[in-house]
């Protein structure tokens, strides 16, 4: 008899990778045999760093991750749901910070259940030494030349200082 593999999917922007998102991505991981890290293709958010900027900040940070489940990262345009299906996802792993996050999680989780009901969503609960990261707050710090170091890992802050000229 085949085991059946457990395909998680964690969506972003990662705009850019954050210590929270790796550790939502390490923590995640754990819960499935194969985690997808969806990097979303979302120009009306306007990224500071290329799709495949961010597609390589991720996937960086996640081979970093050892003795979890097998990590892909991959980009997406499409509704999360259709990406969802297309890649196997049974689940749906989303980080929350605070009761801001829930609230618009719990709307998305509604209506991604009005569009299959077969995939659930899971919350992990931010690290509390994570939980005031926020990757738009984190692209401020390091326009205004602020450190990030306790915010993202230090590939990504070289590349936050470079994007900003900071030396």
């Amino acid at each position: 008899m085949t085991k059946k593999v457990r395909v998680g999917l964690y969506p972003g922007t990662f705009d850019p990778v954050t210590n929270g998102h790796v550790d939502i991505i390490t923590r995640g991981a754990n819960l499935v045999d194969r985690l997808v890290i969806g990097v979303a293709i979302n120009k009306d958010k306007g990224p500071l760093f290329t799709l495949e900027e961010r597609v390589a900040m991720v996937e960086e940070q996640t081979a970093k991750i050892k003795g979890a489940a097998e990590i892909v990262v991959q980009p997406f345009d499409t509704l999360l749901m259709k990406f969802a299906e297309s890649v196997g996802a049974q689940i749906i792993v989303r980080g929350l910070r605070a009761v801001a996050d829930f609230e618009y999680e719990f709307a998305m989780v509604g209506m991604n259940q009005k569009l299959n009901p077969a995939i659930e969503t899971v919350f992990l609960m931010a690290d509390p030494t994570h939980q005031a990261v926020a990757s738009r707050l984190v692209k401020e710090i390091a326009r205004l030349q602020g450190s990030v170091a306790h915010f993202v890992p230090q590939e990504v802050e070289g590349r936050l200082k470079a994007k900003f000229g900071v030396s």
